[in-house]
């Protein structure tokens, strides 16, 4: 801890309710909205148990069963939250002998249940489908691909057609995790899988609650088997408290709202963020046509300073720095919302720039 502090790299728990929101998840502005906020009263407090034992409610399966009709797939089995079902699943997905290939960008959740299981583990370069080939073709058992359909920190989008292409190439499975396309990308916001129907390319999705619908939780859709699978081996999912009744009819209100989110208003704002801050001088950015933009520093405390004065201005934007992403790419996390403004971000913009200059 001491040597975190001393350089710099030590977390703390902030919060900044009187701010500007443009650092949270909640894309889409869902988090706020009456309709998942009313009281179902009719509904326990509380799960009593795990889905095993006494926290199975028909509302659970109810809503799996919604799910899997959105986005176009067999089945689905909800996790307590995105972390869960990531480390549930590919802890036990793979076994031994078998191999995982992943995107080096991908989340610690995916890292985490992948160190969890007993298969081979290779990465290949952002977005990079030659160096995913060179992978696959290193594999030895089954392969799995693992992505993100839009990437945390980056923002960025996967090839997701040409990865499928190549996965089928070597018949290799394709897992996708949709947790920041769900609700922003496709015609009713299933996200970036449906929107390119690879839907029988893709062997698994993950699609997080906790982004773009404002909630809790996390579901891995696929096929029956694989729901059967992960009932009897994802100790993410086995060994834990379930989600209380109240927190599925939220999930079920929120499916509800999503074909008729206001996409068009939070597109019209990334462009509008897009065109701005191409003409701003001395600003490195990551090209992103996603909710998630990126501004690099390239320095901890340099970022830390960019992201406290604008705290100072009324501003909420995260400053993600190394570990979390690689040295020499600390950046200024900016995320955008359909409730934001283009005067916000003007003002936003601005005073990075102002800053940046002195």
């Amino acid at each position: 801890m001491d040597e975190r502090k001393a350089s710099g790299l030590l977390r703390s728990l902030v919060s900044y309710p009187d701010k500007i929101d443009f650092s949270s998840n909640d894309y889409l502005g869902f988090a706020k909205l009456p309709q998942l906020k009313q009281s179902h009263t009719e509904q326990p407090s509380g799960a009593t148990g795990s889905r095993l034992i006494t926290g199975n409610p028909v509302i659970a399966e109810e809503t799996e069963k919604i799910i899997a009709a959105f986005h176009d797939a067999e089945a689905a089995l909800i996790f307590n939250s995105g972390y869960c079902a990531n480390v549930g699943l590919f802890s036990c997905i793979a076994q031994k002998g078998d191999t995982l290939i992943t995107d080096e960008f991908i989340h610690a959740s995916i890292i985490d249940g992948a160190r969890l299981s007993h298969a081979n583990r290779y990465k290949f370069k952002h977005n990079d489908i030659a160096d995913l080939e060179k992978k696959l073709k290193q594999a030895t058992g089954k392969k799995i691909v693992t992505v993100e359909s839009i990437y945390s920190m980056d923002g960025d989008e996967a090839p997701l057609k040409e990865i499928a292409a190549i996965c089928k190439k070597y018949d290799a499975i394709l897992i996708v995790d949709e947790a920041h396309a769900i609700g922003i990308f496709g015609d009713k916001g299933e996200g970036l899988v449906c929107k390119y129907n690879l839907q029988k390319e893709v062997y698994a999705c993950i699609y997080t609650f906790g982004k773009a619908l404002g909630l809790h939780g996390a579901v891995v859709t696929g096929s029956n088997t694989l729901r059967d699978y992960l009932i009897n081996h994802a100790r993410a999912f086995i060994y834990t408290t379930a989600l209380p009744p109240l927190t599925y009819s939220q999930i079920q209100e929120a499916y509800k709202l999503l074909p008729t989110a206001n996409r068009k208003i939070l597109f019209e704002l990334i462009d509008h963020y897009r065109s701005v801050v191409q003409i701003i001088k001395n600003i490195t950015f990551i090209e992103s046509n996603s909710s998630i933009q990126t501004i690099i520093i390239g320095d901890n405390n340099k970022t830390k300073e960019l992201a406290n004065h604008l705290v100072d201005k009324g501003f909420f934007a995260k400053a993600i720095l190394s570990p979390t992403v690689a040295t020499g790419t600390e950046r200024l996390r900016i995320c955008l919302h359909s409730f934001n403004t283009k005067e916000q971000i003007d003002l936003l913009l601005k005073e990075i720039e102002s800053k940046l200059d002195n």
